[in-house]
């Protein structure tokens, strides 16, 4: 897991081959006015998911794991809290039908948890179960999907 500041992006474009196509998307666009739901970058290797999380307490948050993609996940309109616990303390859990989410039930804690403030990005990867979307208030993100191959 990674949590910084959006200014320092670029530094981890090295990470993953699609990383570069992520950033580019993301300093190249009006985070605030991109259109609810899918957005094209580079077919399923790398996409945005833009939705408006309504408001959820730490209870009410699920912790999910994916094996397929990488998560750059940029609260747009205010902060967001999120869980984290590492996968390997995790239990096994089932990954259903062709989504890459396996999910663990409401009210599964998290081992700790941090804000992502507006300006800020956290980076999820395979091994980091994480539990995003806790808010008092609806607040608009950015889940970029990397594909981890």
């Amino acid at each position: 897991m990674i949590l910084d500041s959006l200014k320092n992006i670029g530094l981890y474009e090295v990470l993953n081959p699609h990383f570069a196509k992520a950033i580019e998307f993301i300093r190249s666009n009006d985070l605030n006015s991109l259109p609810l739901g899918r957005n094209e970058i580079c077919g399923d290797k790398v996409y945005a998911n833009v939705f408006e999380v309504e408001p959820k307490s730490k209870e009410e948050a699920r912790i999910e794991v994916h094996r397929r993609y990488i998560d750059i996940q940029v609260p747009v309109t205010g902060d967001e809290a999120m869980g984290y616990t590492p996968l390997d303390e995790l239990p096994a859990t089932e990954f259903v039908g062709s989504d890459d989410a396996g999910l663990y039930p409401a009210g599964f804690a998290a081992r700790d948890y941090f804000n992502v403030k507006k300006g800020e990005f956290v980076i999820f990867f395979p091994q980091d179960g994480h539990a995003p979307a806790i808010t008092p208030v609806a607040v608009k993100k950015i889940v970029i999907k990397v594909a981890v191959e």
